[in-house]
């Protein structure tokens, strides 16, 4: 063979790999790649992601459930773990270390013994009304209890109710369970919970038991959608309750 068809044939080899020289990359690998996508993008949110803006971070067909239970595996026995929060998902210092990161700072605004109240009413008892919530707590509620919590987010106008005068409903909304740290209602504390710590008597009165929250946002069967675009509900316009016994503080 003559050295040029050498140099030809030398240049072909160079031009035409072998077809082993196309290696496929370990399924493994993206699932990896996956993994690391997703634990940079909750490192920098500001605020918890749900599956929705995770998925669009994957190729379609992505697992998110089974990769978010492998990355909260996978953080489970670090610094900083990842936790679902009302449906979403965040990074949060562990628990056992969040002493370290606590401050003492002034509260400048607290909310009253009321408003605390109706709160927990609220969550526990939704749907509820304003009249369910001022016969439980056993007094009349004060404009500014309700206003209050509107305000804050914590609470919100449901529906209304299929009753006389067709009162407005409330229950607790995503930023609630985000203040608190909850995934659902469901997990509030139960009875058992609520005595180990100390919030309930140790002689609570026969058959007293802890209601279990409605979870979701779908209406209940004896609720109507709000009308229209309804803000304020219509309680907030009655006069105010008469100073007595039973007037709320």
């Amino acid at each position: 063979m003559s050295k040029m068809s050498t140099l030809a044939s030398e240049a072909n080899i160079a031009e035409d790999p072998p077809a082993a020289a196309n290696v496929m990359p370990h399924p493994r690998a993206d699932r990896n790649q996956h993994l690391r996508i997703l634990e940079a993008t909750l490192f920098a949110a500001e605020e918890p992601l749900g599956p929705a803006k995770l998925a669009v971070l994957l190729p379609e067909g992505a697992d998110i459930g089974s990769l978010m239970a492998d990355l909260q595996r996978n953080y489970a026995n670090r610094g900083v773990n990842v936790v679902q929060i009302a449906g979403k998902w965040a990074l949060r210092t562990a628990e056992d270390l969040s002493f370290l990161l606590r401050r003492e700072v002034v509260e400048q605004k607290r909310l009253s013994k009321a408003a605390l109240e109706t709160l927990a009413i609220v969550a526990y008892h939704q749907p509820v009304t304003r009249a369910e919530i001022e016969e439980i707590r056993g007094v009349a509620i004060s404009k500014g209890t309700l206003d209050m919590l509107l305000d804050i987010g914590w609470v919100k106008m449901r529906g209304r109710r299929r009753a006389p005068g067709r009162p407005v409903t409330y229950g607790t909304t995503e930023a609630f369970l985000i203040h608190f740290g909850l995934n659902e209602v469901s997990d509030l504390p139960g009875l058992q919970e609520l005595k180990a710590a100390g919030l309930l008597d140790g002689n609570l009165p026969p058959g007293f038991d802890v209601p279990l929250p409605k979870v979701g946002d779908d209406l209940a069967p004896n609720e109507d959608p709000l009308e229209g675009d309804e803000q304020a509900p219509l309680e907030l316009h009655l006069p105010e309750p008469t100073e007595g016994p039973d007037q709320d503080t």
